[in-house]
This record gives structure tokens, C-alpha cells and sequence, in this order.
């Protein structure tokens, strides 16, 4: 299944927001900038932010009020995956189809260029114009964003999936790393949009927390069956690393056929948490049959 055009036209705009969001890489210093360009700038499906305007939608925000959140969560995941790159992390020279930022300006240059994206989003979305809301909404988005980061969230995670190397996990154990790891960026990105349009309905907001669980989990499994069923050129990265590193995945652990069923539950699930909230949220239901088929 590929984007809607009204999805590729929002992954378009996040782009723009994305370049808009940077430093040039004319700006001094110049090397750490253009690997922060080079990370950011490179590709990829933008499902974060796509998240952002979807579940914005929902309760009518416009695109206008959700570019610099989109581009927040964006910049996150981009800073997330130059440290998962590292040789110290999961060591990658291999990502959207181009060499890995260390690859290209060096492991050094390449940290501190995380570490800057990191710093940004948060100083994109505080200096957030266009939001709007009440300070207190504002400060409930920077405390979201900051959840997904941490201990607690993709650090975490990581911290996880660097101590089960080697290791023989059970399905619960997995789930739990990758609650953290993928998905809490995924959940974040999901209740920002909310909360971005002025959404304070507690059940609504549950509702899309359960939502951003079960694609999160959703996407974390189809991920590892491309890894074992897709080929380098197709993925943008190097397929069968996982496997050649002997990592934890969900078809190590439950077998292809249950991971399979897993992938379909979840889907369901997903789709049948916003059911009550009517025809805006179709671009989120789009979504999470995206995440369930998607080719790379």
C-alpha cells in the first residue's frame, strides 16, 4: 500500500518545514550543520509527522498550526537514528539508500550532530508561533516530547535492545523494548497533533494513546519482516542485519506466521480505537494500513 496523495502532499510539506526548521549549511560551524542537514534532509516516509497532521485533523486543526510539531518529532526520530548508526550502537553504514551520517562526516561530527537535532526540536516546537494554545497545553507537549526521548522512552529502548544482544527474550520482553524504543515517538507524535488542535477530552486522547501503542508495535513487526523478506536496494538499508547480529525480533521469537497474526491483530486493534471519531480520522486510519503493508 503506497501514501494517499493527501498523505504524500503532508510528507511533502513536512519536508518544507524540515528545511525551513535547520540551520543552513552556509552557517558557521559549517561541518555540524550540513551533517544535521544531511540527517534530516535524506529521505524517508516523514510518518511522524504525518501522525502530527492526521491526528490534528481529527478535531479540524489546519496543516499552518501543525508544521513546526511535524517538524519537531521528525527531527527527533532523524537524531535517534544518527546515534543508532553509531559503531558503538547498532553499527550501520547504510540508511534511506545513502551512506550513514558518521559514515560521511565522522563518528565525532556525527554525535554532535544528534545531539544539536535534539536540542532543536525542542527549541522548534517552544518557539512555536503558529500553535496557539494555553500555556499549560504547551507545556504538557514539551513534557510529551521529552517522555519519548529519555529513559523512558527511545534511550531506553536502545538501553534495551543493547543489552539483548545475544539474549533469548520472551514476547512480553520484546514488546517491552520496543514500547520504548519504537513506539514511544510513534505515541508522542499521535497525542502532540491532539493536543496541538485543542483536544482535552480524556477518553478521545486514551483512545489515540491506544491507537499510537498498537502501530507502534505494528510497525516495529513489520520492520522485522522486511528485514528477513526485502532485499538491501528495496529497504534503503542493509537487509538481514538482525538476524547476522543474532538481535531479538518478533519472527525470531513468535515465528513469521504469528508474527503475521500479530501484525493483523494490532491493525485492528488501531483501527477499531478511533472508530467513534467519524470521518476526519480517516487519514489515521490510513495510516495504520500503511504501516501494516508498506514495502520498505
Amino acid at each position: 500500500m503506497d501514501l494517499s496523495p493527501a498523505l504524500q502532499a503532508l510528507s511533502a510539506r513536512a519536508d518544507t518545514a524540515l528545511a525551513r526548521a535547520l540551520p543552513s549549511d552556509d552557517q558557521h560551524p559549517l561541518e555540524l550543520h550540513r551533517a544535521m542537514r544531511y540527517a534530516v534532509l535524506g529521505g524517508g516516509k516523514r510518518l511522524r509527522p504525518l501522525l502530527v497532521y492526521a491526528s490534528g485533523a481529527v478535531f479540524s486543526a489546519t496543516p499552518e498550526k501543525l508544521d513546526a510539531i511535524a517538524a519537531a518529532v521528525e527531527i527527533i526520530h532523524a537524531y535517534s537514528l544518527v546515534h543508532d548508526d553509531l559503531p558503538a550502537m547498532d553499527d550501520d553504514s547504510l540508511r534511506r539508500g545513502r551512506p550513514t551520517c558518521h559514515i560521511v562526516f565522522g563518528e565525532a561530527m556525527a554525535i554532535l550532530a544528534g545531539d544539536a537535532l535534539q536540542a532543536l526540536a525542542f527549541q522548534v516546537l517552544a518557539n512555536d508561533r503558529a500553535l496557539g494554545v494555553d500555556a499549560a497545553t504547551h507545556l504538557d507537549m514539551l513534557r510529551t516530547l521529552s517522555l519519548a526521548c529519555g529513559s523512558h522512552g527511545m534511550a531506553g529502548g536502545q538501553a534495551f535492545d543493547l543489552a539483548a544482544v545475544g539474549k533469548k527474550l520472551d514476547a512480553s520482553e520484546l514488546e517491552r523494548m520496543h514500547v520504548y524504543k519504537t513506539g514511544a515517538l510513534i505515541r508522542a507524535s499521535v497525542r502532540l497533533g491532539a493536543l496541538a488542535a485543542g483536544c482535552k477530552d480524556m477518553a478521545v486522547l486514551s483512545a489515540l494513546e491506544t491507537y499510537g501503542h498498537s502501530i507502534g508495535l505494528a510497525f516495529q513487526i513489520r520492520d522485522d519482516l522486511l528485514d528477513i523478506e526485502a532485499d538491501t536496494e528495496q529497504l534503503g538499508k542493509t537487509a538481514g542485519k538482525d538476524a547476522l547480529a543474532n538481535k531479538p525480533t518478533y519472527p525470531a521469537i513468535l515465528g513469521v506466521d504469528a508474527s503475521r497474526a500479530e501484525l493483523v491483530a494490532l491493525t485492528t486493534r488501531a483501527l477499531e480505537s478511533i472508530e467513534t471519531l467519524g470521518a476526519n480520522a480517516e487519514p489515521l486510519r490510513d495510516l495504520a494500513r500503511f504501516v501494516a503493508s508498506r514495502l520498505s
